[in-house]
Formats: C-alpha cells, sequence, structure tokens
C-alpha cells in the first residue's frame, strides 16, 4: 500500500479528529418481510451487537441465518422493521445519504463493468461522489498499486482473472476512502493464492484504520481476519466473541478423528464415549472431543479397536461453528 493510501484510508477528507469508537450499535435490531402468500417472515429476530472503531468483525452463519439482511440494513440500503441502528453515530433511516457516502460495499459477486477497463471502472465509481477529477485520478493510482493492478490499468475487465476481479472490486470500495468497509463473502470461488493475496490486503487496510466488517463461509478465513465475530442461526446471534475465545468456550484443545469401516462408526461411539467431553458419529469417521488426541488414539488401540485411519488435530472454528448451527443442510 502506498503512503498516502494508508495515511488517508480509513479518513474522509472532512472528517472530524476524533471519530466514534463505535461504528455500529444494534439494539433489539428485526428484520421482517411480507411473503407472496401474505405471510411475513422475521428474517432477523431481535439481536444486539456493536463494532468499534478500527476492529475487524465477522458474521458467520448457515444460509438463511440473518447475515445479509443484518449487513443489508447496516449498509443504510433495507430499511429496519424494529429495534435500533446506528451507523456511524447516525441513523440510517435519516441519514442514509450521509452514511452510504462514508461506506465502502464490496459485494458477494463481482458487479464491475465488463465494457470498461481497469482504470475506468475506478475512475466513473469515484465521480459518483463527486470527487474532482484530479482527486480521482490520484486515488485511482494509489487503489491500482495497493491491488497490484498498475500494469492492468487499460485492460478490460473481462481479460482478468477471478482473483484480479475481486481484488478490483475490493479496489472500487476504497475509492471514497470509507471510513466502514463491508465485505460480503470476499472470497469465494478464489484460489488458495488468491485468498492469501486479499487476506493481505485487508490486513493492511485493517492496519490502515478501516473498520471491517465481512460475511464468510471460510472458518479459516474467520480465524485468519475476524478480531470478533458473531455466529448467527435462525435469524439470532448464538455466540460472540473472539475466535479463540468462541474456540475454548464451545470446544476442547484437540480433536481426535476415527476412520473405521462403512457402517462401523456408529457401533464403535459408544465403546469409545468414556474418552472424550462428547463423540459425533459421522457418515465416514468418528470425532472425539478431548483435551489430549494421542491418549485417545492409544486407548482406542488398548480396546482392541482398529481405526482404517487417524487424525490428531487442534479443534477450530469450525468444529464451534457445527455445534452451534448443526450439521444438517440449509437450502
Amino acid at each position: 500500500m502506498s503512503d498516502t493510501l494508508s495515511e488517508s484510508a480509513g479518513q474522509r477528507d472532512d472528517a472530524p479528529a476524533t471519530a466514534v469508537d463505535a461504528m455500529i450499535v444494534a439494539r433489539g435490531l428485526r428484520k421482517s418481510f411480507r411473503q407472496s402468500s401474505g405471510a411475513s417472515f422475521e428474517a432477523v429476530r431481535g439481536i444486539d451487537l456493536e463494532v468499534r472503531k478500527g476492529e475487524s468483525f465477522g458474521f458467520l452463519g448457515p444460509n438463511g441465518a440473518g447475515k445479509s439482511s443484518t449487513m443489508r440494513m447496516i449498509a443504510a440500503v433495507s430499511p429496519v422493521t424494529e429495534g435500533e441502528l446506528r451507523i456511524l453515530g447516525m441513523d440510517p433511516a435519516v441519514d442514509g445519504p450521509a452514511i452510504r457516502g462514508r461506506l465502502g460495499v464490496c459485494p458477494q459477486e463481482d458487479n464491475l463493468d465488463q465494457e470498461l477497463n481497469v482504470f475506468d471502472n475506478l475512475y466513473i465509481y469515484g465521480r459518483y461522489f463527486g470527487l474532482p477529477k484530479q482527486v480521482v485520478r490520484d486515488r485511482v493510482g494509489e487503489l491500482l498499486e495497493f491491488a497490484k493492478l498498475t500494469e492492468k490499468a487499460k485492460s478490460r475487465v473481462e481479460e482478468l482473472s477471478g482473483g484480479m476481479k475481486r481484488r478490483l472490486t475490493i479496489a472500487r470500495s476504497l475509492v471514497n476512502r470509507p471510513d466502514l468497509l463491508l465485505l460480503d463473502e470476499p472470497t469465494t470461488g478464489l484460489d488458495p493464492q488468491a485468498r492469501h493475496l486479499l487476506w493481505d490486503q485487508l490486513f493492511r487496510l485493517k492496519q490502515a484504520g478501516v473498520t471491517l466488517v465481512l460475511t464468510t463461509h471460510y472458518m479459516d478465513e474467520a480465524e485468519q481476519l475476524c478480531d470478533r465475530l458473531v455466529v448467527m442461526d435462525k435469524g439470532v446471534i448464538v455466540a460472540e466473541g473472539a475466535p479463540l475465545e468462541l474456540i475454548r468456550a464451545h470446544s476442547t484443545r484437540e480433536v481426535a478423528e476415527l476412520r473405521f469401516g462403512v457402517g462401523e462408526h456408529g457401533d464403535h461411539a459408544e465403546a469409545l464415549a468414556d474418552l472424550g467431553e462428547r463423540v459425533e458419529v459421522l457418515p465416514d469417521r468418528l470425532l472425539v472431543y478431548t483435551d489430549d488426541g494421542e491418549e485417545v488414539l492409544a486407548k482406542t488401540h488398548e480396546r482392541g479397536l482398529q481405526p482404517l485411519a487417524t487424525l490428531v488435530r487442534r479443534s477450530s472454528l469450525e468444529d464451534v461453528f457445527l455445534r452451534l448451527t448443526g450439521r444438517t443442510l440449509v437450502d
């Protein structure tokens, strides 16, 4: 990131010297929709949350948990049904345009203009904010450098790789130097190299003072990027905290995975139930949640059981997520 971008990201040219510490405050926040049948569906069912200045805050949850509905209210593009919401100290029902002028939004799907080149995608978007031409040109140069797209400035969007398009979408969301950046599934569909490059860029933005709010289905991404997060399920928050805090509160230090023959896992679960805090039976393996996975493996063999394969790993945010929201597929 260039020095100019580092100094100015997260601070508007006309921003006061002291900004509010709470970037987002929600109390009893609810969102309902009228369905085609005439019935009302409540997507967000009375949540409380607070996002602090300069932190990276995440929303985790299965499909239909209420994450997107919450993000749209935070983006000041979907009205609150009930409860209180303040963004940057303002009420989105009254100050929607002012809020949106200080936000950056990176949608899940890249919505770049395919007919324009990389430079013009950034330049024209910057002009929407009413910024002077030269100011926009300067910012576009900074953002191209930040996104590692300087050499692609004259390339059409359709010529870019998926990772390049994603970096361009994030760069475009920064053209107004937002105080708050909203990212919906920022790395979906990217290969590991592109994901790690984006993680590095998002970390640098946070270091530069930009507050990040993101949704993700990647548990490792949440562990890497989020200072704090909430797990949502069926429209409510079921857990909140730092990733390591959530792992300590809802899981064990280690997990022993044992694979037996097809259909045998349920038969062996009872024999191993006393070896851990809990045992979970999956179609292809047993999970024993414990503080000492190697001891579980040793005692399994002592009892005459011979798994086809074993693995001891540290407990992860994915274990927490699945325990809190279940393993049933949600369409």
